[in-house]
């Protein structure tokens, strides 16, 4: 009699392998997701740490009126410390502080050297929002109607333009008028005047050699940015006027932790404002 030998059973459950195998790569995958994100919340904590000591610094954001939030990252920390910022004038690395400052020291130059024209008020120089600005009043500068300097005045164009020109900083000549519109032979709107009175200027400043083109830009304003009221003709002779507005530069260069601030390089200029 031969022995029955029994038939092997066929196992139904080797999908739990191939499902456990599933499992664990899905696993270590969101693992890799989870320490990637906390990598790039790391270095958004660094880069937001950086822009916001960047905006206190240039004044825009004050302490008083903005709070930065948790994941600012406000506090450094050995392995991310807070990015430094370096402002660039030029070829220097100058504060915003020491750029106002250097705008005080032209402005009393200026005064100095224009105290004549500051005296009988045809020439007034005062800080601005945007910067230094020297106003040329029209009864000292220009003939009524007129866009063409008067003769008598391109010397003291040429001085304030040689000395402006020594400086690192950009120039914005702006054309202002009153409200009183204007149309003759020449001219068929107060646009028109303003601009034609800016361009002027600027191009007297480039025919002679005195700041360079890139520097310069000429605007026409019309009446739309009166610094006096226009109901009274001491207003209106305060309004009609070019501003040559001394407009500072400063770029702000993020520097990687644990590298040098690279050089200045041109580009990517930030104003800073005089609030």
């Amino acid at each position: 009699m031969r022995a029955r030998v029994p038939r092997s059973r066929v196992s139904h459950d080797r999908w739990l392998v191939s499902y456990a195998d599933f499992i664990t790569l899905l696993f270590a995958f969101f693992v890799v997701l989870y320490a990637s994100a906390n990598a790039d919340k790391k270095k958004q904590q660094v880069v937001s740490a950086a822009i916001d000591a960047a905006f206190r610094s240039l004044g825009i954001f004050p302490d008083a009126t903005r709070k930065p939030s948790d994941t600012a990252g406000a506090t450094a920390t050995a392995d991310h410390p807070v990015v430094p910022m370096n402002i660039v004038m030029g070829e220097d690395v100058l504060a915003p502080a020491a750029v106002k400052d250097d705008l005080e020291r032209i402005r009393r130059d200026l005064t100095q050297a224009l105290s004549d024209q500051v005296a009988t008020h045809t020439v007034s120089i005062r800080m601005g929002r945007d910067g230094l600005v020297i106003s040329l009043r029209e009864a000292g500068f220009f003939a009524s109607g007129s866009a063409v300097p008067k003769p008598e005045t391109l010397p003291t164009l040429r001085q304030i333009a040689a000395r402006l020109g020594a400086t690192p900083y950009d120039l914005r000549i702006e054309g202002h008028t009153d409200n009183i519109p204007i149309h003759n032979d020449e001219f068929d709107s107060n646009w028109e005047l303003s601009s034609a009175r800016a361009t002027h200027i600027a191009r007297l400043i480039l025919d002679e050699k005195l700041i360079a083109p890139e520097r310069l830009s000429a605007a026409g304003y019309a009446e739309f940015h009166p610094v006096a009221t226009n109901d009274t003709p001491e207003g209106r002779a305060e309004n009609r006027r070019v501003d040559l507005v001394v407009l500072p530069r400063t770029k702000i260069n993020f520097t990687p932790p644990g590298q040098a601030a690279p050089p200045s390089q041109p580009g990517a200029w930030r104003k800073i404002t005089d609030e």
